[in-house]
């Protein structure tokens, strides 16, 4: 990643630090979190892809965020992060992905060993647009004061809703392929350890 693109991703998030849930009791630890998509070109190539750096919390309301650092954008080719970077997801006007969602109070208060599935509603902000979410996570809680949050189905993301057609059919056009689907499973799993 070049200087330029890094420091704007410092700015961002040190930004968002600031906005994470008020008396945050839960806080995602990005090296034990993954969040993915799968891709699909020409009709039946499907790929997974990933997010590198992302960050948030969960408070003891329930308010829970997860912001998504585009520009760490992963498909293990680096000529195509740096296409979507620009040409899809327009990093330098719309750095970050946020995904928002309201937990029960204490719902991440579980004993050792013990999981639920939770129905969530929330909302994803992306590319300058926000939509409406409903989805099922299942939480577990572990031994050491830490969480895990995984989806129970994937969330399907389309191109239309997000203004993200034009950047589809952009990277089309240079890959030379014959159509890139513009409906995209993501998947995640997320660990928080809390304070308490």
């Amino acid at each position: 990643m070049s200087l330029r693109p890094a420091l704007r991703l410092a700015a961002a998030f040190i930004g968002a630090l600031v906005t994470l849930p008020a008396c945050a009791a839960w806080t995602l630890d990005p090296a034990r979190s993954e969040l993915s998509f799968v891709t699909v070109k020409a009709g039946d190539i499907a790929e997974v892809h990933r997010f590198g750096t992302l960050e948030g919390g969960v408070s003891d309301g329930g308010e829970a965020v997860v912001r998504i650092a585009l520009v760490s954008v992963d498909t293990h080719i680096p000529v195509r992060d740096e296409r979507m970077r620009a040409m899809l997801f327009e990093t330098e006007r719309f750095p970050t992905a946020t995904l928002t969602a309201k937990l029960p109070a204490n719902a991440l208060d579980l004993p050792a060993g013990a999981s639920v599935d939770l129905p969530l509603e929330g909302k994803l902000d992306l590319h300058g647009a926000s939509q409406p979410l409903k989805f099922t996570v299942t939480a577990m809680r572990l031994s050491d004061g830490r969480v895990v949050v995984a989806s129970r189905q994937p969330l399907i993301v389309t191109a239309d809703q997000f203004a993200l057609t034009a950047g589809v059919e952009k990277l089309r056009e240079v890959a030379k392929l014959p159509a890139i689907s513009k409906a995209v499973p993501v998947s995640f799993v997320l660990e928080f350890v809390t304070a308490k």
